[in-house]
């Protein structure tokens, strides 16, 4: 995701390639970045709903990695789900981005919202949830760690 002229990344790309999976042209310079807040956005949406469903899941009592194989080819199924949904309901959250960078980011988009007078509802719910949980030490987890908020001492 960048930003920037055809022709400049025409000529870097080849660069670019070699540390890459892929190289999307967004717009002018900085749509790139506004792209990257929308990712951010888009995960912790998913990642809220994800935590909620496997919350949902274990305390009702079910299977939660045949759940999610149930679900995951269907309109529910994401990145988040096929590679995080496991690791969640088994209480791991050392696979990379660490929530204290998405907070971070969430607070870039935050601010560019502001901007642009967008209300972003779930995404500060979110950050709201993040605050908490680096309140209780997982400031290093990554941003699996959602499910976290649904723990007996997030409700003291």
């Amino acid at each position: 995701m960048v930003g920037g002229e055809e022709s400049i990344l025409a000529h870097v790309k080849p660069v670019m390639d070699a540390y890459s999976k892929a190289v999307s042209l967004m717009g002018p310079v900085g749509a790139g970045q506004l792209c990257k807040m929308v990712n951010q956005l888009c995960i912790a949406g998913l990642l809220q709903g994800l935590s909620e469903g496997i919350s949902l899941a274990k305390t009702a009592g079910l299977d939660v990695e045949h759940v999610i194989g149930a679900i995951k080819h269907g309109a529910a199924g994401s990145w988040q789900m096929e590679n995080r949904g496991k690791t969640m309901a088994d209480n791991q959250f050392d696979f990379g981005f660490a929530i204290d960078w998405m907070r971070k980011d969430l607070g870039i988009c935050f601010d560019e919202a502001e901007r642009l007078n967008v209300d972003l509802p779930i995404a500060r719910f979110v950050d709201q949830q993040y605050e908490a949980l680096q309140k209780r030490g997982f400031n290093r987890c990554d941003t699996s760690v959602l499910i976290k908020q649904f723990d007996d001492e997030s409700r003291d």
